[in-house]
């Protein structure tokens, strides 16, 4: 089954009333507080009878802890303070439905997950590329080679955080002129 639903603009003023609460506690806390507080949401949250798009949207907060711990991705700073408000949103105690309510009590985080993993669609998407490289690499890795395949690791992840920039500008800059192209003329 299929549901659809239209969100008001009071619903999405609602959704950035509880982004910019995230955005300050990011601001405020450490970032090994707001990775302990998602992992232990992931470990208690009813997430197992949750629905299954609640449920892949879950899965995606643990591959972003893992995106954030991984040494060898070095994400920078930028990227990564996007990528800690959306762990401190998830983590929020005090989010619109509290998380305990039966069903839907994770809804409103899946939503605000989904809308914020778009925003950040193109790190996680080099991610996944740089974790394919290095898959790759591990298994054509011999012994003289291992620093000769670290180099090429280093350099596949140099591209891939600046193809991840680019897409981002790109973005802005047609979200912008839309923004332009749609105000009234005055």
């Amino acid at each position: 089954m299929r549901i659809t639903f239209e969100l008001e603009p009071s619903d999405i003023e609602r959704f950035h009333e509880a982004l910019e609460r995230a955005d300050r506690r990011v601001a405020s806390a450490d970032e090994c507080d707001i990775v302990a507080a998602a992992r232990h949401g992931l470990e208690t949250l009813p997430i197992d009878c949750a629905p299954g798009y609640i449920r892949r949207r879950m899965q995606e907060v643990a591959r972003l802890v893992d995106m954030l711990e991984d040494e060898a991705w070095a994400l920078p700073q930028v990227e990564r303070g996007e990528v800690l408000k959306l762990l401190a949103y998830f983590s929020d105690p005090e989010d619109l439905i509290p998380d305990d309510v039966a069903v839907i009590g994770l809804l409103d985080d899946a939503i605000m997950l989904e809308l914020l993993l778009r925003r950040i669609r193109h790190v996680v998407a080099a991610y996944a590329d740089f974790c394919a490289a290095r898959r790759a690499q591990a298994e054509a890795a011999g012994g003289d080679e291992r620093i000769a395949n670290a180099r090429d690791l280093a350099r596949a992840r140099e591209r891939l955080h600046a193809r991840m920039r680019r897409r981002r500008v790109r973005e802005a800059v047609i979200a912008a002129a839309a923004k332009a192209e749609a105000a009234p003329a005055g």
